[in-house]
């Protein structure tokens, strides 16, 4: 069932409700976010038991985000509310247009969305992006074992493969796009589902899911996302400051949240913590050599971040079970994906390389994020952007593709 959630004055609730060590989408888990008024609702159903994940997308359901209108090549009159790709290129300096071209982003999310390509057609159609389509060879849909025995539709999982496909097309137009499709949300399931996506060649996978850290999350790294020369990026999680599995997996880029807005600099654009952006400290995960802060003796997250506040949010195309079609979502599902299709505009990664390590031996390549909180952790950086590499924002946001680049 959706759940919707005011986003005034639940940032203290969130840090509640990991306290408690709530699982993530459980009733309890609260969406974190500056308070502007806008309402939003989880997509995804709560995890009913151990091992199984949530989607980390956000639609909201009332108020007017501050991203509204805001493509500069369309007339604010007929522009679908929400940020699109003219204005993620721009902030975050992506050679969209002359970058991706033979590369392959992989989107692994739970169960079916029978509109997928239809729904990506009107999108893409709508910014005028070239289309992607299965008869062109640009699109693949299949189930975890790689055939076309899909699973059961579900509306709100079809919402987030929506959010994940219109991401990777605004990022990369010219990258093909890979939906595998896992069974149900468990993360035997959706790990199956990445293992497929990498057998099928995507060296760039994206995973906008995420579940309570277990003692059965080493087992899971080495079954599912220990692939050397692929670049795998995971949602950090929308409960505010907290740790979720499998952005602490000490193989995959753990991607963080940011609220995004126009400014008047030299870049144009600013990037703030969100409050709702996942962070800390991994429980089970070690630290890998090239992640050095010192507040955290085991795997810290995240690594790197990008827009995330449903308040500065992402237009989506999604018609399966909706009434309106053009929606605006947030929620590090927006960001994963787009990272993911940020690594795939600088080339595919060398056989044996860690991609997830790209970014701190290119750190200067990063917009620095250094205000805003996602919670109460002792004013640490582990909560709160500082200058330099903080959890809820990682090493930065993208400026071009030099940091994810091996």
């Amino acid at each position: 069932m959706r759940r919707t959630v005011s986003l005034t004055a639940v940032a203290t609730l969130a840090t509640a409700a990991l306290a408690l060590a709530a699982p993530a989408g459980q009733a309890a888990r609260a969406t974190a976010s500056p308070s502007h008024g806008v309402t939003v609702a989880h997509a995804c159903a709560a995890p009913a038991k151990k091992g199984e994940m949530a989607c980390n997308a956000l639609q909201v359901t009332s108020g007017t985000p501050k991203s509204a209108h805001a493509e500069s090549d369309l007339t604010a009159a007929a522009a679908p509310s929400g940020y699109g790709p003219a204005s993620l290129q721009a902030a975050y300096n992506l050679p969209a247009a002359s970058g991706g071209s033979g590369q392959t982003v992989a989107i692994v999310d739970a169960y079916d969305d029978p509109n997928a390509e239809s729904d990506l057609a009107v999108y893409r159609s709508r910014y005028g992006l070239s289309a992607c389509t299965t008869a062109g060879g640009c699109f693949r849909k299949v189930d975890q074992s790689g055939g076309t025995h899909y699973p059961r539709a579900d509306s709100g999982w079809a919402e987030e493969i929506s959010l994940d496909l219109d991401m990777v097309s605004a990022a990369c137009p010219n990258c093909r796009i890979l939906l595998v499709e896992a069974s149900s949300a468990s993360m035997t399931n959706l790990g199956t589902a990445v293992n497929t996506a990498v057998r099928l060649g995507a060296k760039f996978v994206s995973n906008s899911y995420g579940g309570s850290e277990s003692s059965s999350d080493a087992t899971y790294d080495s079954s599912y996302f220990n692939h050397p020369g692929v670049a795998i990026t995971v949602s950090s999680g929308d409960n505010g400051y907290g740790v979720e599995y499998p952005a602490a997996s000490k193989y995959v880029t753990a991607v963080g949240g940011t609220s995004l807005s126009t400014a008047s600099t030299s870049r144009g654009w600013n990037d703030t913590v969100w409050s709702g952006a996942g962070s800390g400290c991994s429980t089970y995960d070690a630290k890998q050599s090239w992640q050095k802060d010192t507040g955290c003796a085991g795997r810290t997250v995240a690594d790197v971040s990008a827009v995330a506040d449903p308040n500065t949010g992402v237009a989506v195309y999604d018609s399966y079970r909706s009434a309106t079609g053009w929606m605006v979502f947030g929620g590090t599902s927006a960001s994963s994906p787009l990272i993911a299709a940020t690594y795939a505009l600088g080339g595919a990664p060398s056989s044996g390389s860690y991609p997830a390590s790209f970014p701190y031996a290119h750190t200067s390549a990063l917009y620095d994020v250094t205000s805003g909180s996602n919670g109460s952790c002792g004013g640490s950086y582990l909560c709160t952007g500082t200058t330099g590499y903080d959890g809820p924002s990682g090493l930065g946001v993208p400026n071009g593709t030099a940091a994810f680049t091996g």
